[in-house]
Formats: structure tokens, sequence, C-alpha cells
């Protein structure tokens, strides 16, 4: 308060006691009432829209989901069956759902996924809607339902289900015939989301082959009762609504990936591949991308074919998982009914890699700095070191409106690596436009190593090995004030690599390892907190 002269001595007046008393009284309580009001801790930012619901995270934390393609093409040695196959070619002599459940899980996927009924119609449950399923078969003398089988297996070993019910069918006579097939088609996706306990993702698509009868789907139908029988499920299609297709089958998302979409600019098999594969910044809906990749030529099992090495299959956990999207990869169980031995050599190859890579974060040592915090250097609901602890609950944030937007970490002696790790608190929303990551070098400058566009739940940066006592994360471009969740550095000496496309001339050694040349001199350190 600011107290002011008078403008002549005479103005003066001794006050009474009384009036001294009600003045202490006032002070002492305008005192109390501010300092009451200004420790109340700073509350956490306003999310951004859109945002994630509880299943779309669910969802996405799972990371990796395994799919199972598995029916009587597995016995015809074919890709698409025609609808013809007799039914008695089904018989999975060994068939294990445990086994399934069991590779999945010991290999970080926490889901899976099968394929209930594909294009030729037959069935891996016994319907009450056609004969052209299970029941039909000599496997368990018609009396077995491997819907039933994989559903309690997952459920004994805490795995997520999901199934796919492909809305084209080759073998059922009124596919077609608009009424009667959506009505079949809905009567069938009933019995499977109210006969086996919780489904966490029904799985759609708009394939049909070329020439085949004219149909009209009721996709609006399909989706509000797959919400009103299993509220917990997500659905995938190539236009959402809760997971959209990434756009192709080679398991890649773009290096810019929103999972902001417009659902009303997609329709099931008539997305453009190029908006699936980047999302829309600009979107109004939540759809985050599912990367759709086999590890072997086919999506069913053959006899001829092999898997992809683990090498393979980490480049391709890199551009998924990696980019903001959830890898699943499609694992054909064999005609005995069992996934084969050597698939489950190479997906344990897989996980032993990825835990070379990312079971220690190299960050853990580093004294952790920012360009500022929300609260206050003291708030540690928003610190810069929280950045260290895994996962996406707890955050580094910003002061508002106050950029730059940068975090340091000080290794504080010299350390190699050439993978850094971000991820957003997509709870939040999605931020994150444009950033950079630089490094110290010999001359105490910085140098850039990688620039990028999207982070989003997870992404995954490689470049040349470089050996440094510092590292930058600047963030330059954001929809809002940036939120970091995670932030991991790391050494991988076995990736193929083929994100990392550098001209060596743009490169100078320092301490036996490469960066960029210098673009920023002298920049002043933060006080770590």
């Amino acid at each position: 308060m600011e107290i002011k002269k008078p403008n002549h001595p005479h103005q003066y007046h001794l006050p009474n006691p009384t009036r001294i008393t009600f003045i202490l009284i006032t002070i002492l309580s305008h005192s109390t009432t501010t300092t009451t009001t200004t420790s109340f801790p700073k509350p956490p930012p306003i999310p951004i829209l859109p945002l994630p619901t509880s299943h779309q995270l669910s969802w996405q934390l799972s990371e990796m989901a395994l799919f199972l393609h598995f029916g009587t093409n597995t016995f015809t040695d074919t890709e698409w069956g025609t609808g013809q196959a007799d039914p008695s070619v089904f018989n999975p002599t060994r068939l294990n759902a445990t086994q399934w459940v069991t590779v999945a899980k010991e290999n970080g996927f926490s889901r899976v996924i099968l394929t209930a009924k594909h294009h030729d119609g037959f069935c891996l449950w016994p319907s009450d809607y056609t004969d052209y399923c299970v029941r039909s078969s000599n496997w368990r003398n018609g009396s077995g339902d491997v819907v039933g089988d994989l559903a309690m297996a997952a459920r004994e070993n805490g795995v997520q289900l999901g199934l796919y019910l492909s809305p084209w069918d080759r073998h059922e006579g009124v596919y077609g015939k608009t009424l009667e097939y959506n009505e079949y088609y809905m009567a069938q996706m009933t019995e499977l989301l109210t006969r086996y306990g919780n489904v966490n993702e029904v799985w759609l698509d708009g394939a049909k082959g070329e020439g085949e009868k004219d149909m009209e789907y009721f996709f609006e139908n399909w989706f509000s009762l797959i919400h009103q029988l299993q509220p917990s499920a997500v659905i995938f299609s190539d236009a959402g609504p809760d997971v959209r297709w990434v756009g192709d089958e080679g398991g890649y998302a773009s290096t810019t990936c929103w999972s902001l979409f417009n659902c009303s600019n997609a329709a099931i098999g008539n997305t453009d591949s190029r908006y699936s594969q980047g999302g829309d910044q600009l979107g109004h809906d939540w759809v985050p991308p599912e990367c759709d990749v086999s590890i072997r030529p086919g999506w069913f099992w053959h006899p001829s074919e092999s898997p992809k090495s683990a090498t393979e299959l980490l480049e391709l956990y890199y551009n998924s998982v990696g980019r903001n999207c959830l890898l699943l990869l499609n694992v054909p169980p064999n005609s005995s009914g069992l996934i084969s031995e050597e698939d489950v050599k190479v997906l344990r190859e897989f996980t032993d890699l990825r835990r070379s890579i990312f079971s220690y974060n190299l960050a853990k040592t580093a004294i952790v700095s920012a360009s500022s915090t929300r609260g206050g250097y003291n708030d540690t609901r928003f610190a810069a070191r929280l950045i260290l602890d895994e996962g996406i609950f707890t955050y580094w944030a910003p002061n508002k409106n106050k950029s730059p937007w940068e975090i340091y970490l000080d290794f504080q002696e010299p350390v190699s690596f050439n993978v850094v790790q971000i991820q957003e608190p997509i709870q939040m929303g999605q931020r994150i436009a444009m950033f950079h990551v630089d490094v110290v070098n010999e001359d105490g400058g910085w140098s850039e190593v990688f620039n990028g566009t999207t982070v989003g739940y997870r992404r995954l940066l490689r470049f040349q090995m470089v050996k440094t006592h510092g590292l930058r994360l600047v963030i330059d471009k954001a929809r809002a004030d940036p939120l970091v969740a995670y932030l991991g550095v790391h050494v991988d000496t076995v990736s193929i690599n083929r994100a990392v496309k550098c001209n060596t001339s743009l490169f100078s050694n320092f301490n036996g390892s490469q960066v960029l040349h210098q673009i920023v001199h002298n920049h002043t350190r933060v006080s770590s907190i």
C-alpha cells in the first residue's frame, strides 16, 4: 500500500486508542488473509483439447499388441479364403491358447487380438447364426471354442483381449443384402461381446476384393452396439472412432504423427493414407494410430515362410511405438494350434534387444534443470527432475507463457549415447509441434543432433553416437505451454538404424565421437533444481 504525505502538516491527527486497535486488527486480518491465499499451490495447467478417454489411455499405455490370424486359411495355405473350404480342414490338434497368451505377456505385449472371423466367414466360436464355424469341424469333435479358450487364458494371465470380426464375409449367403447382412453381423457381434467377459478392443476394416458384392455397412449402428455392450472397448478402423489405422501394413508411422484427427474427414475403406499417417494438428477428435504388421510375409501361417529377425522387429518398434503409435504385431499360430518355436525365439531376442537399450536411463545420473518451472523452482509438482520418473502421470511444466522452453541434463562427466526418448503427458493433450536436441561440444557451445515435430505418447530419436557432458531439449513450437513427462538417454549398439540419414560432411569430431557443427555459443545455464 502506498502511503501519501499530507498536503499540509496540520492535516495529521493523532488517532484515539479505539481507532488504533481497529486499524491494527484490520491490518492483521488483511495480512493473514493474504498469507493464506498466497500459500495455495499453483494449480495444474489447463488440458488442451481434444483429450483421450480413459479407454484410449489404457490402449496407448499397452504399447504393443499381438495379432493372431488363425482359421481355415491356416490349413489351406491361403491368405484370403474363398469361404468354400470344408470346415473339417480346421483341426488344430495341439491348440493351446495359454501358450499364445504366455508368449505375448513374456515379451511385453499386453493385449492379444484374434481373428474371430476373417473374410472367408469361418467363425472360431460356435455361432448360433451359421454352421460355418468350429461346431462343424473335427476339432474336439465339434465342441471346441477358440474364442472361449483365448478369453479364459487372457483373463487368467492379466492380458487384455481384442476381437476382429470381418465385415466382408465370402461365405454368408445374405452378404450383399443390406438389411439382412447388417442384422446378421450385429447378431454375431452381440455373441462375441456378451459371452466372453471383458473385450478391450474391437477391430474392423474395410477390406474387400475387387468385383465382390456391393454392401452398405451400418457402421454407426455397430459402433453404438459395441460401446453399449463393452463400454471399456476401443474400436479400431480406418476412420476410428477410437483408434485409427496408420495407413499402411508395413509397421511404420509418419515422423509427424498427431493423435488428433477429424473423423469427418475419413471413411472406412476410403481414407487418404497420408492423412491417416500424420493425423491432423487442427483435428477435433482424439483418434491415435495403430501400426499393424506381420512377423512373417503373410498374415496367416504358411509352412514355407520364416519370421523377420529381431533387429527388424526393433526397427519396427522405433518406427511405430517410437512415433506415437501402438505396434500391433501379427504372430500367426501354426496348423498345430501353437505359435511356432522359431517365432517365439525371435520374439525373445526382440525382447532382449529392447531391454539392452531401454532398461537403463543415462539421464538418471544427471543434474536436471529447466528454463522455468510452473509455480517456481520450489514447486516439486512440476519440477524438471520429474522427467526422470517413468510414466506419463508426473511431468515438468514451465511457467505460463514463459519461453524459451528448455530442459537441461548435466551429466557431470562425458557419456556416450545415440538414442533419446521423450514422452508427453497425453492426458493433458498433445502439445509439442516442433523440437530439437542439442549436446555440449568440445568448445562448450551447443550442437544440434536431432530435430523433429511431434512427440505424443512416446518419441524415440536416433542419431550418430555422441560423447558429451551435457544435453538440452528445446521445444520450439507447441499448441500450448509444453509438458514433458519423461526424458530418457540410451545406447543402442544393435539397431539397423535406417532412420539415421546424415551427411557426414556436416560432422566434426570431438572426444572420439561425432556431433553436428556448433549452432549456439555461450548459452547461459540456469541453476539446477
